[in-house]
């Protein structure tokens, strides 16, 4: 494990075991916000039109970027914090000894903070790339989502896929690899899982803005892909099998464009 500056200790593996305050505290307060996070996606959905882009005006504007931002940060906290807990769990169990409580809860504060903020931060390039989409003619877009499936398939099939799953699968390896002491620390390693997060994903997050719309049953699916990835045994081959079902889709969309219609309109609209 890499230390940020001289004099300092990396934990040791031994000692992240078991439960303490800070660990179960860590764990509730990431079930109450997740939780919150799906109360929002599922009780209030927003309409087609604010998430999908299908109605926004073709010069969009301030207020309706920070509003559709801060919509896809709430469902990326809801999407992404059941997968991301065991980590987050992890590096707030290795705190165990540090003297200061108060330090502590702002360590776990900032990794959590960094964490999801850089998964919000994407929601202001999905926000453009949905607002194109509404001028994109309806046969071009049904070959561009075929083309997005097949993609998303073959980086599911991918040894970039891969090494970003790893370091997700693993909590205590990327501790052991990406240590940093104090606040400052926090974020750093916030920051590094969110991007092997995001190495690992965001295929799937392209599948979900343009061949699903944000339709409800497309998010409730992406988000049990991803938990199943990172979760459960034998991910890696879930991601694969992810990957060949995508292709096929793809395939099929090329097939009969008509296909494309029915995928954006499955079920509810976020």
């Amino acid at each position: 494990m890499r230390a940020g500056t001289s004099g300092e200790s990396t934990p040791d593996a031994a000692a992240v075991t078991g439960r303490d305050r800070a660990t179960v505290l860590t764990t509730l307060f990431l079930l109450v916000t997740a939780a919150a996070a799906w109360a929002q996606v599922l009780v209030l959905p927003m309409a087609m039109g604010d998430m999908a882009g299908m109605e926004m005006a073709m010069s969009p504007t301030v207020v309706d970027g920070v509003g559709y931002v801060a919509a896809w940060a709430v469902m990326m906290a809801a999407m992404m914090l059941p997968s991301a807990m065991p980590m987050i769990r992890l590096y707030a169990a290795t705190l165990r000894n540090t003297p200061s409580a108060w330090g502590k809860v702002v360590r776990i504060g900032l990794f959590t903070f960094m964490y999801l903020g850089i998964w919000a931060l994407t929601g202001i390039p999905i926000y453009f790339a949905s607002v194109g989409l509404s001028a994109v003619s309806a046969r071009a877009l049904a070959y561009g989502i075929a083309g997005v499936l097949v993609v998303a398939g073959v980086f599911q099939l991918s040894p970039s896929k891969q090494m970003c799953l790893r370091h997700c699968r693993s909590p205590l390896a990327f501790l052991l690899g990406h240590w940093r002491e104090g606040w400052r620390g926090g974020l750093a390693m916030g920051a590094a899982h969110a991007l092997y997060c995001l190495g690992c994903c965001w295929a799937l997050m392209l599948v979900l803005v343009v061949a699903g719309a944000m339709g409800l049953i497309w998010v409730l699916l992406v988000a049990a892909v991803v938990a199943a990835e990172k979760l459960l045994p034998r991910g890696e081959w879930i991601a694969r099998t992810t990957g060949v079902a995508l292709v096929l889709l793809g395939v099929a969309v090329a097939v009969r464009p008509s296909l494309a219609a029915a995928l954006r309109a499955g079920g509810h609209s976020m």
